[in-house]
């Protein structure tokens, strides 16, 4: 500790902490320790003997009885806590029934009949047996099962209100009170006792300006409540009580610090100097890692304040599995000195550890803000508890644990001083509590109670935190509640532990960023809550426009590019390509083609690595265009730049494990302005790594972007040649490229009008094999039912509706929400939306960015004013930005079905329709009878819901418990079907098949694909599973008898229906009469004409060469269909026309998807 640094120097060392090893910060941790070996045995001894006079003082809690019985590694464990953590919310009996069904039905309750010592939790246990049975009588046949569904019917209030009453003692066990004056009678029991309590208001982050005002005023009113209690002249023998920052300010993140600093310190000043006032300390609770910085700017905007000069009640809490947990003491240290104030610190092992390795995982660092083993974690707490009784001069020390050697070692530490320092020990209500009691009782040491106070129904976030804690199977609080375990390996030595992990380092359960997929490299990220990052992309964006050449161009027709958040402003311009140029390109692509193909599937992988390594090199010039030319934000050019790294990660991986495929020859791509870098990347190094040359037409509103990656493409080694960029309007120059009769095939990402133009176009033009891979938007929708946490699928709403302004092909379009919950749920969403920030996307703050340009301004305003009379509600423009860009005012619309939407609106549009309970059937109907497929958003808490709606709904990509947003490449395969899109999904296992020619059959590939669920590599607390199913009904057109047949066994074995014309079946049948088994029938159709093709899901004829004129004939009847694009097969190795893809993207971490990984990381 160096007793000269200032606050800027300590917030440098903070900000500068190096976390890129592990390893060498638990030596240092360890090093700072500095016990002998003597002086850990000592610790170890000491703390076995606290476990066992723990274990023999009283008979463990029935709460610790039934932790132990039902631990979250076994499948019962979990349903009870995901029960737990939904049922007081659900307002309508009949899905509180369909939730208890879900969690209690099908479990092995009966392998923890009589196995508890409790026998309140044998009993429990048999009640769960019982109503198991009750609640599976609807599946009982028969009298029996009428007789059983009545009992079920009649018994439906009695277990509900049992069960609420089984969850209100549950909540009992952690919470101190339901309301203040409650929790301070309940409080007079052991305060009797000498302890003292800090009281915390329950409640999680606000969502919602009202929320906030809440929360501050339910603060207030307790501080006044505790005030009347604090009769002490020592603050220290004071009940205190505990805020937390973001319950008081929606937005409180550090892209939103100006405002929260402006609007948030006159608030918590007002509270702490009403704690002042009685004396009282005052706690600013600990948040998530990516807040630190701006917590400890408040906590110095409240030092710097003359008015609490003279208050010693300041307090801070630090979370010890941070590894800049040192860093974050030394600044506190240093402020306390600098403005000459007293302050406590509360030392705790941290509350956020799964959600800080998911959010670490998912956003691509490079380090975690937390230590990823417990035996780390405890090592850090008792260095950095050395640490702060070396500032006892200007910090009461507050140590919360309920580990028993972690108060043994405390205590050691504090013998070994040459004074008595002032500190106190403190623990959770509900936890820890034989602890505590006997090593006060020895020891002699003050203890604090960190009390929760709130209705059961606000502490669901809280408990699940609670419960994951004490289920772990590392957790003290469950070890010594188990007494198979021998009291010595409970209170084991953490620094032993430590020294062999770090020594014989084994496969961790946390998979750091890098590693975090087996078949592709992941792209680097960037941690937008961190201001060094943050300064150092600013400097470099700025250093990009300043080195950018002058965008004017002469002797040539140039494409100008405007900023859309001020309209006026020209990025840039690039080289027009015109319509004549284009025959000339297609020939020079087809003679590069040959060549290009020639080379390995190495060399052309290389190349991709390559492009992905200079799109990471030039990340800031890169996401600068994407904001300033396309209106991204920070975070969505982030995103964006990443997944374009993923694709050229993946595509290149897939490549070199595939079986040698022929190159299909030259291919249109023709990409979109909204991911004007990921979907340009994405078509274009899929068709180069496969061998393909490649004519790329970019929207027209984004060309820099498309002309930059471009360059950076040929630099990493693809021919001039090979790869060819085409700038212009789609309607000349697109038409132009699609009209090219040598034209192999075309990916489009788009309108659905355009892709069947182009369907159209290239029937008429090129071979009638030419591919056509379009995906094309949907009317997305997503269902919340009343199982739902309310906070979470607000904050998904906002994200799939407004994010990126409603620009995405997945974003949300239409919100069902359960008639129960609608209320409370709209006037949350009303306030979320009202916290949105819109303005320029090159300011961090901004949530909300300009749509495209004028046209599309234009087309969303009218729709708005179409419907003025169903607005819910709507968050206004600012006048600064309203005059300057083209920006769309957030809207909320009712609606009362999915008929009622018309035609995808664009833009931060969202409609409301409600559901009843029973009507969820009805809602996916609707849904699938809209012809849209890409994505669809469900929030329950029903895991069975869930299943049978990711079954029966005809949609691409399912997302559960999360936004429907942002599909990760290769882990969320992204695509539709029916009028969403032909597949196969972008970043799925089809692509690149479909991009070239195998010389394997289809009916062969189908043995190899995933007909059941099949889980990709996902991040901590996420599941990904990806299938596949046939498409449907199959007309097959042969034309010759084994043609045919070919096409019944692939139809049979993608599980599709193969229809054949009468005759051609026959004359099948009597040459193959095997076939009989496989599953076809006949229509009447002659042998030569064309049938009207919409009642069919594929058409398979096997064209007998490229001009193939009745092959031909048939392309273009099905390019002018007008609704989805049908498939025409026509070859025997194509597999990606036979089934549609399925994805269904899940958050467990809601159902305790984390136990495991929790579990061990001890």
């Amino acid at each position: 500790m160096n007793d000269h640094l200032n606050p800027n120097e300590t917030f440098f060392n903070l900000q500068h902490a190096d976390l890129s090893s592990e390893s060498a910060i638990v030596r240092a941790r360890i090093a700072q320790i500095n016990w002998s070996d003597a002086t850990r045995a000592q610790v170890v001894e000491h703390a076995t003997e606290l476990v066992n006079a723990v274990r023999h003082s009283q008979s463990p809690s029935w709460m610790q009885a039934m932790l132990t019985q039902y631990q979250l590694s076994n499948p019962e464990g979990l349903a009870l806590m995901s029960l737990a953590e939904a049922i007081l919310r659900v307002p309508d009996v009949s899905t509180r029934m369909a939730l208890l069904e879900d969690k209690v039905s099908d479990r092995n309750w009966s392998a923890h009949q009589s196995q508890s010592d409790s026998t309140l939790v044998n009993t429990a246990t048999r009640g769960l047996m019982l109503l198991e049975q009750v609640l599976d009588a609807q599946r009982s046949e028969g009298v029996l099962g009428t007789l059983k569904g009545l009992i079920k019917r009649v018994g439906e209030p009695v277990i509900d209100a049992i069960l609420a009453q089984i969850l209100k003692q549950l909540g009992g066990q952690f919470v101190l009170g339901q309301t203040m004056d409650l929790a301070l009678k309940q409080a007079r029991v052991l305060e009797a006792e000498g302890y003292t309590y800090s009281y915390d208001m329950l409640g999680e982050g606000a969502k919602t300006h009202a929320d906030a005002q809440r929360y501050w005023q339910s603060y207030h009113d307790a501080i006044v409540s505790i005030g009347a209690h604090c009769v002490h002249d020592d603050i220290a023998q004071n009940p205190g009580i505990s805020i937390k920052l973001s319950a008081l300010h929606p937005r409180y993140e550090v892209a939103q610090t100006e405002t929260v600093l402006r609007e948030l310190t006159p608030r918590v000043l007002e509270l702490a100097q009403l704690a002042a006032k009685f004396n009282m300390g005052l706690n600013i609770d600990a948040e998530e890692a990516e807040r630190l910085e701006l917590s400890l700017q408040m906590v110095q905007q409240l030092m710097v304040n003359d008015e609490l000069a003279d208050w010693r009640g300041l307090g801070v809490v630090v979370q010890g599995y941070n590894p800049r947990a040192s860093e974050v003491l030394e600044h506190l240290y240093a402020l306390a000195k600098q403005y000459d104030r007293h302050i406590m610190v509360r030392l705790v092992k941290g509350a956020y550890w799964d959600a800080e390795i998911k959010r670490a995982q998912v956003l691509g660092l490079s380090e975690f803000p937390v230590h990823t083993r417990k035996a780390f974690t405890d090592v850090a707490y008792i260095a950095n508890a050395k640490r702060l009784l070396g500032m006892n001069d200007r910090i009461y020390a507050q140590f919360a644990t309920h580990n028993a050697h972690t108060v043994c070692a405390v205590l050691r530490l504090i013998a070994d001083l040459p004074i008595l320092p002032r500190y106190e020990f403190q623990r959770l209500h509900g936890m820890g509590e034989a602890l505590h009691e006997v090593a006060k009782r020895q020891n002699f040491y003050r203890c604090r109670i960190y009390a929760p106070v709130g209705q059961h129904h606000d502490l669901l976030s809280y408990l699940v935190r609670r419960l994951l804690e004490n289920g772990a199977n590392g957790s003290f609080v469950h070890q010594i509640a188990d007494e198979t375990l021998p009291a010595s390996v409970v209170a084991q030595d953490p620094i032993a532990r430590a020294q062999t992990l770090l020594e014989t380092p084994s496969d961790s359960p946390v998979r750091p960023a890098s590693a975090l997929y087996a078949h592709r490299a992941n792209s680097q990220g960037f941690d937008l809550s961190n201001s060094l990052t943050l300064a150092r992309l600013q400097s470099e964006r700025d250093a990009f426009w300043r080195s950018r050449p002058s965008s004017e161009i002469s002797d040539v027709p140039v494409l100008l590019s405007h900023n859309p958040a001020i309209k006026d402003e020209v990025v840039g311009a690039v080289p027009l390509t015109l319509a004549e140029q284009i025959p000339a390109m297609s020939r020079v692509a087809q003679e590069a083609q040959t060549a290009w193909q020639a080379r390995s599937v190495d060399e052309r992988a290389d190349v991709l690595n390559k492009i992905a390594h200079l799109y990471e090199a030039h990340h800031s010039a890169l996401m600068a265009l994407l904001t300033r030319e396309a209106g991204k934000s920070w975070s969505d050019a982030v995103a964006e730049l990443r997944e374009a790294v993923d694709f050229c990660y993946y595509y290149a991986g897939q490549a070199r494990s595939l079986a040698p495929n022929q190159a299909r020859g030259v291919v249109v791509c023709i990409s979109p302005w909204n991911f004007p870098l990921a979907i340009f990347t994405g078509q274009i190094v899929a068709n180069l790594v496969v061998g393909n040359a490649v004519l790329a037409k970019p929207a027209e509103l984004t060309p820099l972007i498309a002309d930059y990656a471009v360059r950076l493409m040929h630099e990493a080694g693809v021919p001039a040649e090979v790869l060819q960029l085409a700038q212009g309007k789609g309607s000349e120059i697109g038409q132009a490229l699609v009209e090219q009769a040598n034209i192999a095939g075309v990916c489009f990402t788009g309108s659905l009008p355009t892709a069947q133009r182009i369907h159209q176009t290239l029937a008429q033009h090129a071979a009638p094999d030419a591919l056509l891979i379009a995906e094309t938007g949907g009317l997305n929708a997503m269902v919340v039912d009343s199982t739902a946490l309310p906070e979470q699928a607000v904050r998904d709403i906002i994200a799939s509706g407004f994010q990126s302004a409603g620009q995405r092909c997945s974003a949300l379009r239409l919100l069902y929400v359960q008639t129960d919950i609608y209320d409370k749920l709209i006037e949350m969403l009303k306030g979320a939306m009202d916290a949105l920030v819109i303005g320029n996307p090159a300011d961090l703050s901004t949530d909300v960015s300009p749509v495209i340009d004028a046209t599309a301004q234009n087309k969303l305003l009218a729709y708005i004013e179409q419907n003025r009379g169903h607005i819910v509600h709507q968050k206004s423009v600012p006048n600064e930005h309203a005059q300057k860009g083209y920006f769309v005012p957030p809207t909320l619309l009712r609606v009362n079905h999915m008929a009622d939407l018309g035609e995808e609106q664009f833009g931060p549009i969202v409609h409301v329709a409600t559901f009843e309970a029973g009507e969820l059937n009805q809602v996916l109907d609707e849904i699938n009878a809209s012809g849209y497929g890409l994505t669809l958003g469900v929030h329950t808490r029903i895991e069975r819901r869930a299943h049978e709606v990711a079954e029966r709904a005809h949609v691409g990509n399912i997302y559960i418990n999360r936004n429907q947003i942002g599909a990760v490449v290769g882990v969320q395969p992204f695509g539709g079907c029916g009028l969403s899109g032909t597949g196969p999904k972008a970043g799925g296992a089809l692509y690149l098949r479909a991009l070239s020619r195998s010389g394997q059959k289809a009916e062969q590939m189908a043995q190899n694909l995933p007909w059941q669920a099949q889980l990709l590599d996902s991040p901590t607390g996420e599941s990904n599973a990806y299938r596949v199913q046939g498409r449907g009904r199959v007309l097959c057109l042969g034309p010759t008898v084994e043609d045919v047949r070919a096409q019944i066994l692939t139809a049979s074995a993608t599980n599709n229906h193969a229809i054949v014309p009468h005759l051609l079946l026959e004359q099948t049948l009597y040459r193959h009469p095997e076939l009989t088994e496989h599953t076809h029938s006949a229509i009447e159709l002659s042998d030569t004409s064309v049938p009207d093709f919409y009642d069919f899901d594929v058409v398979a004829y096997f064209a007998p060469s490229t001009d193939d004129a009745r092959a031909r004939e048939i392309r273009v009847n099905l390019a002018n269909h007008a609704g989805a694009i049908i498939p025409l097969v026509t070859d025997a190795h194509s597999i990606h026309e036979w089934v549609h893809e399925f994805h269904v993207c899940t958050d467990t971490t809601a159902a305790g998807g984390n136990a495991e990984l929790l579990a061990h990381s001890v």
